[in-house]
């Protein structure tokens, strides 16, 4: 029998002039244990002077992790931190009770056009976590757990497999690998987590006999020891945790009750129309422009 429970395929979306492959929520699959979103960023090429641009917005209960394979994004966040995001890094940004950031294209990167691929996700944070005060941690790829074997290598984002332990602070049981293999290597799979997933991002590997290229997240069935081989030279991403529970998910906020999302949606909305003045939310230094509320 196959070990694999779903294939989940990216529905494409335009943020403003630069298109993603949106994996999760998905109808059928809203989690896979701690992870609530998951965008394929690219890959693409921005030609000189063209670039992202994504206003400040808003996040509440949730961690935002972005993970580059090509290309730089420039975060700053209402916390006061302005760091570049490179391939390999890992910046883990602890929304919590209320934090705002803006993503753009630094105006170097901007003049001399750059090449763009990675994967942004969001990690739902458990109850008890929801309203932890928000934080920002930067952590270089040389600080990062590395696990290689025949054929591979595979980069502990967070979380832990196969007896090593990233230095990003997490809420709950997770896993965040990504992994670049030659042809013909045989990918194993931490068995430590009750829910799991992997995502081809290039290449095609074969599962229990099935054939998968790229943009194919494959969920998997609890407990299951799936044969996972490359049959190309391939990057995926493996994924998964504990599971959290139900939670709800509108615009930039992930909150467990209505009420609670009610109260977010609300907050943004007075900050924006009343200058970011005795609010929670505030603006990154020297930012001005902004997100508002959708209406929908």
């Amino acid at each position: 029998m196959s070990a694999i429970e779903m294939m989940i395929e990216p529905r494409m979306r335009d943020l403003g002039g630069f298109t993603v492959g949106r994996v999760l929520p998905y109808a059928r699959r809203r989690m896979v244990g701690p992870f609530i979103f998951f965008d394929e960023m690219g890959p693409a090429e921005f030609a000189p002077g063209k670039g992202i641009d994504v206003r400040p917005h808003p996040h509440i209960g949730l961690a935002t992790v972005t993970y580059l394979f090509e290309g730089e994004i420039r975060h700053k966040d209402s916390l006061g931190f302005d760091q570049v995001i490179k391939p390999g890094d890992v910046n883990w940004m602890t929304a919590g009770r209320g934090i705002a950031h803006s993503e753009r294209t630094d105006n170097a990167r901007r003049d001399a056009g750059q090449k763009m691929h990675g994967i942004q996700s969001w990690i739902a944070l458990p109850e008890d976590d929801a309203e932890t005060d928000p934080s920002f941690h930067h952590h270089p790829r040389s600080t990062l757990p590395m696990i290689n074997g025949d054929g591979f290598e595979m980069r502990l984002i967070a979380g832990d497999a196969f007896g090593e332990t990233s230095p990003v602070k997490t809420f709950s049981p997770i896993f965040y690998l990504g992994v670049e293999a030659d042809a013909g290597a045989h990918i194993p799979l931490p068995d430590n987590h009750e829910e799991r997933a992997l995502y081809v991002t290039s290449g095609k590997i074969e599962v229990d006999g099935e054939i998968f290229g790229k943009g194919k997240m494959l969920v998997l069935k609890e407990k299951s020891t799936p044969i996972i081989k490359t049959v190309a030279a391939t990057k995926m991403m493996l994924l998964g945790g504990a599971p959290l529970g139900e939670r709800l998910i509108w615009w930039n906020f992930v909150a467990a009750t209505k009420e609670r999302m009610e109260q977010a949606k609300a907050a943004w909305k007075t900050a924006t129309e009343n200058g970011f003045k005795d609010s929670v939310f505030s603006l990154p230094p020297g930012e001005v422009e902004f997100i508002p509320l959708p209406d929908q």
